[in-house]
């Protein structure tokens, strides 16, 4: 594919930049994202805005005007934009194909724009960067570059700042690291002169005045030379509001003529219309607004008045010619500044009228208090094991990208002062870990919203505690009392909290995992589920030394020891379990470090006889006596294995109401019919009972459809639902229907030469147009697009000069496939 080159017969260009954001949302003891209740029907808020938002962008659809899909884009690959290294890790790990899909664009816009990549990189965990010290400044850049380079194979042009929040030491950090160019908005320029031009020539352009339609470099040193410098955009404020906030993405014609309406006959020389907004705004906040974009991104590309281009090869071929000057400690969020995320200012979600944010500049005392007490331990401590921690620090991001041992080897291999042994290397993980942490808790999330016990805060504060744990192994002192002091002074809105300590206490704490509670989660779920002898929990490699369990009625006793290890940290520690199941959801267990194997066998010897002949309360009076009285339960477990564990153990429960359910409606429904018939109301009681019931039944119909499709039996539940109006659980039968469809489909498209498959394909798909829920057809119409696109002509034209197996008939299955995906293809 050749290179597109800048038509040097045009003066108008178009750059639609993305900002793709999302804070850091891992537990930071476990190193993945829990379950978000508040983000159903998805797991958490990044699969829900994957789903919504950078999947649909990966994949956007053109319809026709009858709704039909003409055509599906990778829209990143027309853009400008940027990922945070933070989301990207979490797309890589669990949304593949849309993190492929990011990196694919970014090389085919190098084929759209000249040779420039479109993908920015970011500064590392979004924090504020005129807030942070410059030792901060400096890592959050390299590990943002190292990241970027890591995942796109090149070196960044230019780095998004978060909140677009600047000042010259800062900018003078990028550049120190090859950065070209990085975006502002118009109201964080103060003046403009001729580049080369003396003091007389100064513009005032304060207040968003600054024409956006060229770049402008900063000059960051005073030599005469002025050789240090980074050249800026300042995006179209009007047409970006609109794009956010003011409804634009309605329509993707509107999008196409506002942005056409950014050229002015007035400017001389070249113009570049460009806009940034978070790239959220493409599908997330605005349902449907990938499609827009889609839309005005074929409609411009056709364009013969302009050409789609992105910051790169803009600046390659139009230079700045004025230089400018802007405001430090200015963002694109705050108009006072940066103090949306050190003071009580008056920016503010909106969702709380009356809420202070007094909080926020104690909330960043407490943090800097921390950093600087961490700083200290981590120059200090790591000095004995390592040339230069901070050096160290700056090249850790290779091991946060690779945790393989050969690479740790490497790592350590460069930093270390002596060959480092097991403990030494372990200690050393956890100074650089405890580093992490550190910075983690910047992210700006934290200040933005209205309340220190909102979920981004916590999660701020969860990483100090990270940090803090980790800091114990080497301090005599307790950092976390006078942290928690000073949290004290960061008021919370909300009455039952009062203050940030207690925010702390209640939200944080207890969330805090160790290797025990670890070990105490294998325990207890071992009692429902055969464990094997290696096993993982998270980022925790776990080893069974030895495991017995005997019942006795509802009851169980589990005897075991186990070597559990962190893959982050490398700490490692056997313990002996003992975990009682007194029935229920009752369970006890408890720990202690192995002392034997002798004295380990004679303990289990004496539990079961215990367990064998005596009361539970001598059970767990003996545990007492050997183990102390702290014990694990059910409620110690960690969120989702706690939840299904709790429904393994009302398992029995459920099965019980649906045999009565089933009862109750079997035995009603000709009385239900019959009140149907004499136009009476139906009994509450009696729908309940015939929604639960055929509930059951629909998801077990559809589960399996690949195997054995029974379209008679679930078009006769899919009109029995309908017929007494009922509502069936959609969130729980949509998902492996979905999946069920899109497996029947790859099959299909995979197998031509078998028409069954094709056939079978084809009526999953019409019954999901008949099913009492919607059915999301996203993946499978990707999947079907992607095989159409390479084989679906070709196959056509040979079908038609009869080279090849696949009957017309065959073909015209494939059509109706695409009719039901809702496709007008060719």
């Amino acid at each position: 594919m050749g290179v597109a080159l800048v038509n040097p017969d045009l003066s108008q260009y178009i750059c639609i930049h993305g900002h793709f954001y999302q804070p850091p949302r891992e537990n930071p003891w476990l190193e993945e994202v829990e379950v978000q209740d508040t983000a159903a029907p998805y797991h958490d808020w990044n699969e829900r805005i994957t789903a919504e938002c950078y999947g649909p962008n990966a994949a956007a659809r053109i319809l026709r005007e009858d709704g039909r899909i003409t055509d599906i884009i990778n829209n990143y690959q027309y853009l400008s934009f940027n990922f945070g290294p933070t989301l990207l890790a979490w797309l890589e790990r669990h949304a593949s194909n849309v993190y492929q899909a990011i990196l694919l664009a970014d090389r085919l816009s190098q084929d759209n724009f000249g040779g420039h990549g479109s993908a920015l990189a970011q500064v590392y965990n979004h924090l504020i960067m005129p807030l942070a010290n410059r030792r901060d400044k400096y890592t959050q850049v390299v590990w943002g570059i190292k990241d970027f380079e890591h995942r796109f194979g090149r070196r960044p042009e230019g780095m998004w700042l978060p909140e677009t929040a600047v000042d010259h030491k800062s900018l003078g950090v990028l550049v120190d690291h090859g950065i070209k160019f990085t975006i502002l908005a118009p109201h964080q320029a103060h003046r403009i002169r001729p580049l080369g031009g003396d003091e007389t020539e100064w513009l005032d352009v304060s207040g968003g005045q600054i024409d956006p339609s060229q770049p402008y470099r900063v000059m960051l040193d005073s030599n005469p030379n002025n050789s240090k410098y980074i050249d800026i955009f300042f995006y179209d404020e009007t047409i970006a509001r609109a794009v956010a906030f003011e409804g634009l993405l309605s329509s993707g014609e509107h999008l196409t003529n506002r942005l056409m309406e950014g050229f002015s006959e007035e400017r001389e020389g070249p113009q570049l219309v460009h806009i940034a907004t978070d790239g959220e705004s493409y599908g997330h906040h605005h349902h449907f607004g990938e499609m827009a974009l889609a839309y005005a991104i074929e409609r411009l590309r056709h364009n013969t008045d302009c050409q789609l281009i992105n910051y790169g090869q803009f600046l390659e071929h139009f230079p700045p010619i004025w230089e400018v000057e802007i405001y430090d400690n200015s963002s694109w969020s705050c108009p006072h500044g940066v103090e949306r995320w050190q003071a009580d200012c008056g920016c503010c979600s909106g969702g709380h009228p009356g809420w202070h944010q007094a909080w926020r500049a104690p909330l960043r005392a407490a943090l800097d208090w921390l950093r600087n007490e961490l700083a200290v331990l981590f120059e200090t401590q790591g000095s004995q094991y390592l040339d230069d921690p901070w050096k160290a620090r700056n090249h850790y991001i290779s091991v946060i990208l690779n945790r393989r041992l050969d690479n740790l080897d490497d790592f350590l291999h460069l930093h270390q002062k002596y060959p480092l042994k097991y403990f030494e290397r372990r200690d050393t993980l956890k100074l650089l870990e405890m580093q992490r942490h550190a910075l983690l808790m910047y992210t700006s999330c934290a200040w933005f919203f209205d309340e220190i016990s909102g979920q981004e805060t916590v999660q701020n504060l969860k990483y100090a505690a990270r940090a803090l744990q980790l800091a114990r192994s080497f301090t005599g002192e307790n950092l976390e009392e006078e942290f928690m002091r000073r949290l004290s002074w960061a008021p919370s809105n909300i009455p039952e909290f009062g203050n940030g300590a207690q925010v702390y206490r209640r939200l944080v704490l207890p969330a805090l995992v160790d290797l025990r509670r670890i070990i105490a989660q294998y325990a207890i779920s071992s009692i429902f589920e055969e464990k094997p002898q290696k096993s993982q929990i998270y980022c925790f490699e776990l080893e069974h030394r030895d495991y017995r369990q005997e019942t006795y009625g509802g009851t169980a006793l589990a005897v075991g020891r186990m070597m559990v290890t962190s893959q982050i940290t490398m700490s490692a520690e056997e313990l002996t379990f003992v975990v009682l199941h007194l029935g229920g959801h009752d369970f006890h267990c408890v720990l202690r470090t192995t002392r034997g194997i002798m004295e380990y066998e004679q303990l289990k010897k004496e539990l079961f006889q215990i367990f064998a002949f005596h009361s539970l309360t001598e059970v767990i009076r003996y545990l007492d006596n050997n183990f102390g009285t702290n014990y694990y339960s059910l409620k110690d477990l960690l969120t989702e294995e706690r939840r299904k564990l709790i429904f393994q153990i009302i398992a029995e429960t459920f099965a019980r109401f649906e045999n009565t359910y089933r009862q109750q409606y079997e035995e009603n429904r000709k009385l239900m019919e019959y009140l149907k018939e004499i136009e009476a109301p139906i009994p509450r009681p009696f729908l309940v009972a015939a929604e639960y019931t055929l509930t059951q039944d629909l998801e077990r119909e559809t589960k399996h459809l690949e195997d054995t499709l029974d379209w008679e039996r679930v078009i006769a539940l899919v009109e029995e639902i309908q017929r007494w109006n009922l509502k069936v659980e959609a969130e729980r039968l949509e998902p492996p229907f979905r999946r069920t469809l899109e497996t029947a489909l790859d099959d299909a498209v995979k197998s031509l030469d078998q028409r069954g498959k094709l056939e079978n394909a084809l009526q999953i798909l019409k019954i999901a147009h008949l099913l009492p829920f919607p059915v999301n057809f996203w993946g499978a119409q990707n999947r079907f697009y992607q095989f159409w696109q390479e084989e679906g002509r070709s196959l056509k034209e040979a079908a038609a000069e009869a080279e090849t197996g696949l009957e017309l008939v065959d073909l015209e299955i494939l059509q109706a496939i695409a009719e039901q995906l809702n496709f007008a293809l060719e």
